[in-house]
């Protein structure tokens, strides 16, 4: 696992903190370990599987679709990195 820089140079975890370890928990088959972990997992992976999937088949309203995956996807990062703080 890579160490997190922010963390050891400024001492405060950073939003994407946990992410690897929840990449791992999903590998494993530990879909609740990994959404405990790291809670924007699910939004980030549909994310990047949606925009894999309209290179090669394009959808009409890709925009659309691809403005909210990456709003919500944000959401869950921030909602998560404020309630590290908590």
């Amino acid at each position: 696992m890579l160490p997190c820089f922010t963390k050891q140079i400024i001492g405060v975890d950073c939003p994407g903190c946990g992410l690897q370890r929840s990449l791992l928990f999903l590998i494993k088959g530990e879909f609740v370990s990994a959404f405990l972990m790291y809670p924007a997992i699910y939004p980030m992976l549909l994310l990047f599987g949606f925009l894999g999937l309209n290179r090669l088949y394009p959808f009409k309203h890709s925009n659309t679709i691809t403005i909210i995956l990456m709003v919500s996807t944000v959401g869950f990062i921030l909602t998560n990195y404020i309630l590290k703080f908590i």
